[in-house]
């Protein structure tokens, strides 16, 4: 919940964000990667895969921000 409180706070910022945002998701990704390797349920490990690929996106997107 932190990071994902962090990364909206870094969204409102009206300065240059693109470095601080692709460390937010970078460490969101290893928290997933976390949780899908303790998940020991199907549900989760789909949950776990939706959210990397909905980071893939995000990720894609904030190329271009700097």
């Amino acid at each position: 919940q932190s990071h994902l409180r962090e990364l909206q706070t870094t969204l409102q910022q009206k300065e240059s964000v693109g470095k601080k945002i692709r460390f937010i998701l970078q460490e969101l990704h290893r928290e997933i990667n976390t949780m899908g390797a303790k998940a020991n349920s199907f549900i989760i490990s789909r949950l776990v895969v939706q959210i990397k690929e909905d980071l893939e996106r995000i990720r894609e997107e904030i190329q271009n921000i700097e």
